[in-house]
């Protein structure tokens, strides 16, 4: 059986598209799966950075305490630290003062 030069086209033609799309198929998965580690250690970096702000925040406003006693209050109220509550105690404490 002598195979005909159209049969042996046909052949070499539909392996060549086979291959093709294969190989288009396989370069997606590729892609896609990079993309995705790719993704996720992006998440994963940011998730760390994140942790590391919060726990150098928590470090930083644990550094910054409140005013124990009424004279420490601070009496600016544009400072990030002022205290309405602690400023007004103050302000009660040294009416009574004055008053005695």
């Amino acid at each position: 059986m002598v195979a005909t030069s159209q049969t042996i086209n046909v052949l070499r033609y539909a392996a060549l598209g086979t291959g093709v799309f294969y190989g288009l198929y396989h370069q997606r998965r590729l892609t896609s799966k990079a993309k995705n580690e790719h993704a996720q250690s992006e998440y994963q970096r940011k998730e760390a950075l994140i942790m590391q702000a919060k726990a150098e925040w928590a470090q930083k406003s644990a550094k910054q305490q409140k005013p124990t006693s009424s004279s420490d209050a601070i009496s600016d109220p544009n400072d990030s630290r002022f205290d309405l509550e602690a400023y007004l105690t103050k302000l009660a404490a040294d009416d009574q003062k004055s008053h005695i």
